[in-house]
């Protein structure tokens, strides 16, 4: 049988979040794999060491873990946003939640203390149209630069385009294991993707379920190839929940800007869309790309959306 220590520890090296348990002495006793991809420290380097003092600020209140402290003199749950310094010296800003642990007997034995990164946890999406959700936020400076790259365009400047990507798993995720999971692996495939881009892209929070990405590719067939390399990287994302691993995909629908003086961007991102839910709509794990001539996983090379 499996020693419920084991199964304690995997199943909180599965979280998302950084975890680490400190004695009553406020030595370190555990410290899991998000708390090591935070922070730079590795267990080995913590257990059975107090808190470095670039680390203490995720207790909010310094160590805090002296005998001579009574109970009740800290806080049953403190959470804030903390400065942390990363082991290689730059500054990490944090959510760090902390809770003083008991016994049975109501005998401080220890402390845990929660975290994770201001700049990614707290920009995910909540909902598309939500005025509330930090999405909203993303999808104006996303668009603000769109309109601005789409004017140059129009002035006979560099090809412009768009890449819809919804990831696949994002709905059903949500659904059978709540908002943090499907967070958290939004968290992972935006970092995977960002990997994938070329100088001067952009990509952001679009949707609750994906994102959007501003190319500059020169042809449709160049876009193509380009949704399809993205579409690839998705699918290497790494990414577990409670110690299972969750299999990643996405659809993603590419449009170009077009040379027609009736195309708008409006336009644009609506034949990009269209192409995405077509993309899901087939199964999702794939890319297609959108053209005056319709779309298809193929480019048309006598479009006249194509730049000449």
């Amino acid at each position: 049988m499996t020693d419920r220590m084991e199964l304690l520890e995997a199943a909180l090296d599965g979280m998302p979040d950084g975890v680490g348990l400190l004695s009553r002495e406020g030595e370190v006793i555990f410290w899991n794999q998000a708390a090591q991809g935070i922070t730079g420290f590795t267990a080995i380097e913590l257990l059975g060491r107090e808190m470095p003092e670039g680390l203490e600020p995720l207790l909010g209140y310094g160590s805090g873990m002296e005998n001579r402290e009574p109970p009740g003199a800290l806080p049953e749950n403190h959470r804030s946003v903390q400065q942390a310094r990363h082991r290689f010296g730059h500054m990490v800003p944090v959510i760090a939640s902390t809770r003083v642990l008991f016994n049975g007997l109501g005998e401080r034995i220890g402390s845990a203390v929660l975290f994770h990164p201001v700049e990614s946890r707290d920009a995910l999406p909540q909902s598309e149209d939500s005025d509330a959700s930090p999405v909203k936020g993303a999808r104006a400076d996303l668009l603000e630069r769109l309109q601005i790259e789409y004017d140059d365009f129009r002035r006979g400047g560099a090809p412009v385009g768009v890449l819809r990507i919804h990831v696949d798993q994002a709905p059903e995720l949500r659904k059978t294991h709540g908002a943090a999971a499907c967070q958290a692996m939004l968290e992972k495939v935006y970092y995977a993707l960002a990997h994938g881009l070329r100088p001067g892209e952009e990509i952001g929070y679009w949707s609750n379920d994906g994102f959007l990405v501003i190319a500059h590719e020169r042809t449709a067939e160049m876009l193509a190839g380009h949704a399809k390399n993205l579409a690839g990287l998705a699918r290497t994302t790494d990414f577990r929940w409670w110690g299972d691993r969750v299999s990643i995909t996405a659809s993603i629908g590419a449009a170009q800007a077009c040379s027609d003086p009736e195309d708008s961007l409006i336009h644009m991102l609506q034949r990009a869309r269209e192409a995405m839910e077509i993309s899901i709509r087939e199964g999702g794990n794939r890319a297609m790309v959108a053209a005056a001539s319709g779309i298809s996983d193929d480019t048309q090379e006598d479009s006249p959306c194509l730049p000449s």
